[in-house]
Formats: structure tokens, sequence, C-alpha cells
């Protein structure tokens, strides 16, 4: 994951700082220093993005070929089972 798929990630499903850390049990600061693009551990990006993914986001890795995009990230589609859960 890289900073901007944060950023992205984090408008998606509308959370904040507050939120991912939270969700991710991890500091608001290290999330600060991961947007700045300073060194965070591995494993503390791995709970960023499972949280997120938790969340409903999917994130689009780096196209190999010119004109497939950059790295990005966006909510999964609902399937119908989950849909009937959030009706019901």
């Amino acid at each position: 994951m890289h900073p901007i798929q944060l950023d992205m990630a984090l408008a998606a499903v509308k959370w904040g700082v507050r939120d991912l850390a939270a969700a991710a049990n991890v500091s608001m600061d290290t999330i600060a220093r991961f947007k700045r693009g300073e060194r965070v551990k591995e494993s503390t990006i791995d709970s960023m993005r499972t949280a997120l993914e938790g969340a409903g986001v999917e994130f689009i890795p780096e196209g190999p070929y010119q004109g497939d995009g950059g790295a990005g990230a966006r909510l999964r589609s609902i399937t119908k089972t989950e849909q009937n859960k959030t009706v019901g």
C-alpha cells in the first residue's frame, strides 16, 4: 500500500485518521508518518490495510504496462448475499 492509496481508501469509506487508528490498533502519529512517506513497520501497514479491506476497500496494484494506470483503491462491489444482510 502506498500513502496515496491510504488517502483514497479513507475517502472511500469516509474515515478519518482516528477511525483507522482505532480499527487497525495503530497510533494516529504512525498513520501520519506513513502518509508523509516515512518508514513504518510492514506489520503496521498490514494492519491498516486489513482494517480498510474489512470496511470494504479493494486495493488496486499499479499496472505493469503503459496505460494500465497507477496504484489505487476503491470500494469493492457488494454481493447479493451481503446486500441482503444490510437490508434485512
